[in-house]
């Protein structure tokens, strides 16, 4: 087929790739979805990896106050799956409404108003149950546990600390230097301290030239040492396409259960590749993924994995929320170039720097356009022309490189190329 749709925001935009054979379209693997996702939620929670059944933890236990955590409007997320399965288990142990809080695991992101937490979680639930956005900068919501092994102050929201009973709900995807979301990223940095989140994440210059093994991961190892210090007691997690397909559920176990959806979730976005790419053109996957600059900047890191020294790519991004981060805007405001924001962000690390730091890694060794709602002044913060048009961009490509290679990443926030040995 030539023509292939790229998201954008909540639409899309086609491309003719005039059925060239070195136009690749790269695309995660398309696995066979759960036939029945509730009941396959239901299995998951009686027949847990790692621990008992959830409602045999309930009764071993027996808490008087559950917390439990779940992502905000930016990872999307299969509640619809996952609230009915645990709401159930919660029914069968005799838990009342008012003993469960739902905290949401906002990191540094702003937190949720009531409308967006409806539009997230369902009319039904906020009208049932507790919600709260946690805030990172809110230090009398934050509880000290003491320093992490690497000596960052381990700083935690109360009502997970003060819970006698923590579950948390996530999605099981590649992240650019954690390795893959979910699982103790519910914990850190999803309700923790501003200090803590910004210090664990500035151990990222550590990994982003060479990502290790996700068993061998020193930030990922860190956020596990945190979740097991809070003690998280239970684990709802999905692997789903980018449909939001459920194609594999892990429950129990912080870390068995979450390794086991690690290793599902690479094969199903991990995309192996021989040749490296003169042009690569990513979409961030549209609405929530390209919401903002500020996320969408997953997907430019996974183009370039696919692209050669000296290459091209073109993000398609709609960004309605702009730069989406004020420290983000400050960093790319000061009108540096990458090479400097590459020496500088070590120097002073900060959330909202290390996006600048991801930006600015690309840029010093690919040339950048962008199609998104930025003016060209916003664009060129980033070190990046405004594109309009997808199609003549690609069209005046191939008539200036006739024999280009050419990848493109119809969902580029959750397709991780891998350069095959």
């Amino acid at each position: 087929m030539a023509t292939i749709l790229l998201p954008y925001g909540n639409t899309s935009i086609p491309l003719d790739t005039r059925e060239r054979e070195k136009t690749r379209i790269y695309l995660p693997e398309a696995p066979r979805p759960l036939s029945d996702p509730l009941n396959a939620a239901r299995e998951a929670l009686r027949h847990p990896s790692g621990c008992p059944p959830l409602a045999e933890l309930l009764r071993q236990k027996k808490p008087k106050s559950i917390a439990v955590v779940v992502n905000d409007e930016t990872r999307p997320t299969p509640y619809a799956v996952f609230f009915p399965p645990l709401l159930e288990t919660f029914a069968e142990y005799g838990v009342r409404d008012d003993q469960i809080t739902f905290v949401i695991a906002t990191g540094l992101h702003p937190a949720h108003d009531d409308a967006l937490n409806r539009k997230t979680y369902g009319d039904a639930m906020v009208d049932r149950f507790r919600f709260v956005s946690h805030v990172a900068d809110d230090e009398s919501s934050l509880k000290d546990l003491g320093p992490l092994p690497s000596g960052i102050p381990l700083k935690i929201n109360r009502l997970i600390t003060d819970a006698d009973f923590v579950i948390t709900l996530g999605v099981v995807m590649p992240h650019y230097f954690a390795g893959y979301s979910g699982g103790r990223k519910s914990i850190l940095p999803g309700v923790a301290g501003h200090e803590t989140i910004e210090r664990n994440h500035a151990r990222m210059l550590e990994v982003l030239d060479h990502l290790p093994d996700i068993h061998d991961n020193p930030i990922s190892h860190e956020m596990i040492w945190a979740a097991r210090k809070v003690g998280v007691d239970f684990i709802l997690n999905a692997v789903v396409t980018d449909e939001q397909q459920i194609v594999h559920l892990a429950a129990g176990d912080l870390e068995q259960a979450w390794y086991e959806a690690t290793e599902i979730s690479g094969r199903l976005y991990e995309v192996p590749f021989q040749r490296e790419a003169d042009l690569c053109i990513a979409s961030a996957s549209g609405y929530p993924r390209d919401v903002n600059m500020y996320q969408s900047q997953k997907a430019l890191d996974h183009a370039s994995h696919i692209t050669r020294e000296g290459g091209s790519i073109l993000l398609l991004a709609e960004c309605p929320k702009g730069f989406g981060e004020h420290v983000f805007e400050e960093w790319i405001s000061r009108g540096y170039s990458p090479e400097k924001v590459l020496e500088e962000v070590p120097r002073h690390f900060v959330i909202g720097g290390h996006k600048a730091y991801g930006f600015a890694r690309v840029a010093v060794r690919a040339d950048l356009s962008f199609v998104s709602s930025l003016s060209e002044k916003e664009t060129a913060m980033l070190w990046a022309k405004k594109c309009v048009d997808v199609q003549n961009f690609y069209d005046d490509f191939l008539l200036a490189h006739p024999d280009a290679e050419i990848a493109v990443l119809p969902q580029g926030s959750v397709t991780l190329p891998v350069k095959q040995r």
